[in-house]
């Protein structure tokens, strides 16, 4: 290969470290340290948001990328095992529903499982959808096991400061050069281009392409570039979090808690070692000490430490790259972490860089490449987060009544009202999540079909009953068979 036509890449500077600085880092070493320097600037002065603790499967996806050990990474970080989400409060007060990974049941010809299942439910038979999802059944007995037939899916629960530490050490084997210091000035070129990072202490950090990690301050792609931001806060309520960890008093589950309250929700993840805890809120309905008490009064175990404030503002950057500077992680936007989105979006947006990495100077019709799909996918994500608030039966608070009254973007509303009718889930292979994942929080939230699809009755009454049991009773026997979460954890992945 000819290094020359990389002649305009040589040097790129990660601006910012925590998870999303050190993930950008670490994959661009792996997989382009034979052809590019990787430069990362971060300051001991400037804390990370770093409260994010729950993933989704694609993590491991990214982990094969970087050849990370799944038990080094585990051991390094504390983490625990996730299966899914369980959903608490959300479509009725003191009603839950599971968010799995994996799939549920299995497709047929004409369309997806849930046809099968709305036969059988019309029919009379109240069969639960998460009776044909492993990943569910096992979450709700807490066990778990890496599995090859069927593949159990799953993700994980982690520290992210352990994380952003742990990906720091193998960055820096691997060659990257981590320089202490707080960015002073961002010097620009006559075109408007980022020419090099001026330090306090007097240090100039040139380079070809810049990646701004510097989290919601945007200190490259907002200060200096100027790339404006699409506020989505009429969709989105919840503007602020607090966030407590805790001692662990039972053993750690496999899935996240999502418990909704009456102007916000509540997570509960647990670690090997203590408990993640926060509450998201709206701050024009529930003010900080409000929200300190009742999450305060919504956890179990004694406090590690004191509760912490983060504020936001729900939408995205109108240029996630502009000029010569690509904006990852917060930085780049934020909706919030109902869906434990944030760690995922990171890698998937490195990970299109490397795919688009120019072959030379920037050229202005990549760069546009790259932010139409950078917003098909915020915006697929933003419609899926957005179902969680629109289709809810809850009316017992301003807060609520807002969501359920709130215009929702044309796409959300067609893809609820064919489903309303017909039980169908068009999909786009460059979305996030699945038509698994649509059903599932479309069900929990109350969305449910008039009608299946007719070719879902091909199957005989008596042989269609068969089918469907024999399918729960496999589900059943397979996670019998399982250890505990705990059990396995102490077997392969203990840090004790």
């Amino acid at each position: 290969m000819d290094n020359n036509q990389h002649a305009g890449i040589k040097r790129i500077v990660v601006a910012g470290g925590g998870t999303a600085g050190w993930m950008t880092a670490c994959a661009l070493v792996s997989q382009m340290g034979h052809c590019v320097d990787v430069v990362l600037v971060e300051s001991a002065n400037i804390p990370t948001v770093g409260v994010g603790e729950a993933t989704i499967p694609t993590m491991q996806t990214f982990h094969l990328l970087l050849q990370l050990p799944e038990q080094d990474f585990i051991r390094a970080t504390n983490a625990t095992f996730k299966l899914g989400i369980q959903f608490e409060n959300w479509g009725e007060v003191g009603k839950d529903y599971f968010h799995s990974f994996g799939d549920t049941g299995h497709e047929f010809w004409a369309g997806q499982f849930q046809h099968y299942w709305l036969r059988e439910t019309l029919s009379g038979k109240h069969t639960a959808y998460a009776d044909y999802s492993a990943e569910a059944q096992a979450a709700f007995a807490n066990k778990f096991a890496i599995t090859k037939n069927p593949r159990l899916g799953y993700a994980y629960h982690l520290d992210a400061g352990l994380y952003a530490q742990y990906l720091r050490k193998i960055s820096e084997s691997r060659g990257v050069r981590r320089i202490e210091g707080d960015i002073n000035h961002v010097k620009l070129s006559p075109a408007g281009d980022i020419e090099s990072l001026l330090l306090e202490q007097g240090d100039e950090i040139k380079g070809d392409l810049f990646i701004d990690c510097t989290g919601f301050r945007g200190l490259l792609i907002n200060k200096a570039l100027h790339s404006g931001y699409e506020d989505w806060s009429d969709y989105f309520l919840c503007d602020r979090a607090v966030a407590v960890q805790t001692e662990t008093v039972q053993d750690p589950v496999p899935y996240t808690r999502s418990i909704a309250h009456e102007s916000g929700w509540q997570w509960r993840i647990p670690l090997q070692n203590r408990v993640g805890n926060g509450l998201v809120f709206s701050s024009k309905y529930l003010s900080d000490e409000q929200a300190r008490s009742l999450l305060l009064n919504n956890i179990e175990g004694e406090c590690i430490n004191e509760p912490r404030f983060i504020g936001f503002k729900p939408g995205r950057r109108k240029e996630i790259w502009r000029k010569n500077c690509v904006a990852i992680g917060l930085s780049s936007g934020f909706i919030e972490p109902l869906e434990s989105t944030s760690i995922h979006l990171v890698s998937s947006a490195v990970i299109r860089l490397m795919r688009m990495i120019p072959m030379g100077s920037p050229k202005q019709l990549e760069i546009d490449e790259f932010n139409r799909q950078s917003r098909m996918e915020l915006e697929g994500l933003r419609d899926f987060i957005l179902l969680h608030y629109k289709a809810t039966g809850r009316n017992d608070s301003e807060f609520w009544r807002y969501c359920q009254a709130m215009d929702i973007p044309d796409s959300l509303r067609t893809r609820m009202e064919i489903y309303r009718d017909s039980g169908r889930i068009y999909w786009d292979s460059h979305e996030l999540f699945t038509v698994n994942s649509w059903n599932q929080v479309l069900l929990g939230q109350g969305v449910m079909p008039k009608h299946y699809h007719p070719a879902a009755d091909h199957i005989p009454e008596a042989e269609f009953s068969a089918m469907m049991q024999n399918y729960r009773k496999s589900i059943a026997g397979f996670v019998d068979k399982m250890p505990s979460h705990k059990q396995f954890i102490s077997q392969y992945c203990s840090t004790e």
